[in-house]
């Protein structure tokens, strides 16, 4: 079977281990995973996903990681 390689929010949103709800509110303010509007329609690369949800990997508490995971609202300086 073909995995596919674009997912529709309630799907990504799944993948991610979130609400649709909350993924659509990150797409709002900015702070979720890039995403292509395909027509009428929003999708979401699977790697895309992937790659924003690697950046809130951590080792330990005091791990720095490579990046931020940002919570799903406005977030003052981010355009």
């Amino acid at each position: 079977m073909v995995r596919p390689q674009y997912l529709k929010t309630p799907d990504a949103a799944t993948h991610l281990g979130l609400s649709p709800r909350t993924l659509e509110k990150h797409r709002c303010y900015g702070t979720g995973p890039v995403y292509r509007r395909l027509g009428g329609r929003i999708v979401y690369a699977i790697a895309d996903l992937d790659a924003w949800a690697a950046l809130g990997t951590r080792r330990s508490t005091s791990d720095p990681g490579v990046g931020t995971v940002h919570p799903a609202k406005r977030i003052v300086g981010i355009d």
